[in-house]
């Protein structure tokens, strides 16, 4: 098993590392965060799921850079929970020691991509709003399909490369420095790092949504002006507010859910940790997975393309169902006169 310097409140684990930071100490602990991301987990994989259906099986909406923006912040969100669940499950839950630091580190280093991806996909998304707003005339020319790959690919990009650091050499054993209070084999300074990109990237959307909501309010009070005057440009104002609004709801639950474990990790840079705090931070991780789960449920409720396209999906699976359900009837039926004749 490889050891490094653990941080002086963990020194009692006789050096394992890895059991340091296996903070669940009663089987109830173990079982409710099992039952909170089998929970979260399935249902985050089973919207995200049905969100790329709905965008890349309407040509109308995987058109819009917007979409491609959302599309890629729900897959972010799949493959955050899954590898969230499965590696969180495995380490805290079943308390797995077998695994390598190698091994470890890409599993964190899957979580960090997935879970950097979907807030910079947040990002590109506000940002996509912020110039749809801003300077609607130029919109088209400057947010194009190519311009919004070229992004994203940017996007995944960077945030793989910034996740896997500590694979590739930027770890407490390489260095022989001080490891993570929450993370084993993670240098404190790399946490901090990841720290100010997280909260540079909130800063960034924050700045954006504010813009986007000020501009809204700006149209919805010209639109209230001038109702008369009801044509294509309004109904596209309407959409760009209806959006807007949805897009700020989506950024509050991810504040909520993320506050409680930036403050705990920022915290745990400047001061130590007592386990009752360590094993907070353990529950309020799988708050992030709530966060996936919840998204989804929003652009239903807010985004009327993704909702109508929904109703269209279950009407469709309902005819469907309904000519299985009638078929054997059918079927019996006509064997039953040929008998009679």
């Amino acid at each position: 098993m490889d050891t490094c310097r653990v941080p002086a409140n963990t020194s009692k684990c006789s050096g394992n590392t890895m059991e340091c930071f296996m903070v669940l100490s009663t089987q109830a602990q173990k079982i409710s965060i099992g039952i909170l991301c089998g929970l979260f987990g399935t249902m985050c994989v089973f919207e995200n799921s049905l969100v790329l259906y709905l965008i890349f099986s309407s040509p109308g909406i995987r058109k819009k850079p917007s979409y491609l923006f959302i599309g890629s912040l729900a897959l972010a969100d799949i493959l955050a929970s899954i590898t969230f669940v499965c590696s969180f499950v495995n380490f805290h839950v079943f308390n797995d020691t077998d695994v390598s630091k190698e091994v470890f580190l890409l599993q964190l280093g899957g979580v960090n991509t997935s879970f950097s991806a979907s807030l910079s996909s947040l990002l590109l998304t506000a940002l996509d709003r912020y110039i749809s707003i801003s300077r609607p005339s130029e919109y088209k020319l400057l947010m194009t399909r190519k311009r919004a790959w070229t992004a994203l690919a940017v996007l995944w990009v960077t945030c793989a490369t910034i996740a896997c650091l500590p694979l590739l050499g930027w770890n407490c054993c390489v260095l022989d420095s001080a490891c993570s209070e929450l993370f084993p084999f993670v240098d404190d300074n790399y946490q901090s790092g990841w720290v100010c990109f997280v909260m540079v990237l909130l800063g960034c959307i924050v700045y954006a949504y504010a813009h986007v909501l000020w501009r809204a309010r700006q149209h919805v009070a010209y639109m209230e002006k001038h109702q008369a005057q009801v044509g294509k440009q309004n109904t596209r104002m309407r959409m760009d507010v209806m959006l807007a609004k949805t897009l700020v709801m989506v950024l509050a639950v991810l504040m909520l859910c993320w506050s409680p474990v930036l403050v705990l990790m920022i915290y745990s840079i400047f001061g130590r940790l007592s386990d009752r705090l360590r094993k907070v931070f353990a529950f309020c991780s799988t708050l992030c997975l709530l966060n996936s789960m919840v998204n989804p449920i929003i652009y239903a409720l807010r985004s009327k393309e993704l909702s109508s396209s929904l109703r269209r999906v279950f009407s469709h699976f309902r005819k469907q169902l309904k000519v299985t359900e009638e078929s054997p009837e059918a079927e019996s039926t006509h064997k039953s006169s040929v008998i009679e004749t």
